[in-house]
């Protein structure tokens, strides 16, 4: 069985415009996914990116033309300007661990519920009611939310030293237990193919 590294991050609009076709495609190959939220703001600076308030206007002006197209093509709601982004994004990441660690619910429809509350909804996810409904949504306990803040913020900050020391340096971005690495939500065709070559 195939394992698949998800490096990403709850504020992520990439993220978000993932949707649901990486668990897809981990279905299709019968392989798993190892789900690793991390503060992508820390990753940028440890990996020679910019934050987006920091980037040249033309990078602006480009990013922003982009995700609208993206979005379009994908046929899903987008809001190119949130009311609550950016946020902070641990509780939510933190959620996520431990529904890792629940296994109860559905991992995958919990990370799309908390970026598309972002980037659709007009929510804003570093807040308790949100982080219940999205974990509700998914099939867990909303009293997750309450549980293993210590073990979270522990493994957000290893997920992202394990990031670095891997070549991550953006979201989404994927890595197979071969060491092939796909950056970004227009490259999952890709992690696909490359599934299906090696799978014979």
């Amino acid at each position: 069985m195939a394992n698949i590294d998800y490096y990403f991050a709850t504020l992520s609009p990439y993220t978000y415009l993932a949707g649901t076709r990486l668990e897809e495609i981990a279905a299709k190959h019968d392989a798993t996914i190892n789900y690793k939220p991390l503060d992508i703001m820390a990753l940028f600076g440890r990996t020679g990116g910019t934050p987006p308030k920091d980037r040249h206007i033309s990078r602006v002006e480009y990013r922003a033309q982009e995700l609208l197209r993206q979005s379009k093509n994908l046929g899903m709601e987008f809001n190119l300007q949130p009311a609550h982004w950016p946020t902070n994004a641990a509780p939510s990441s933190y959620a996520i661990i431990a529904a890792v660690q629940d296994g109860s619910g559905n991992v995958g429809k919990l990370v799309h519920s908390f970026v598309r509350a972002c980037w659709a909804e007009e929510k804003d996810i570093a807040q308790d009611d949100v982080i219940r409904e999205c974990l509700s949504q998914a099939g867990f306990d909303p009293g997750l939310a309450d549980s293993g803040l210590l073990v979270g913020a522990e493994t957000y900050a290893a997920n992202l030293e394990e990031a670095v020391d891997r070549g991550v340096f953006g979201s989404p971005f994927y890595i197979t237990e071969d060491g092939q690495r796909f950056w970004g939500q227009d490259r999952l065709a890709d992690l696909d193919h490359y599934l299906t070559e090696i799978n014979g």
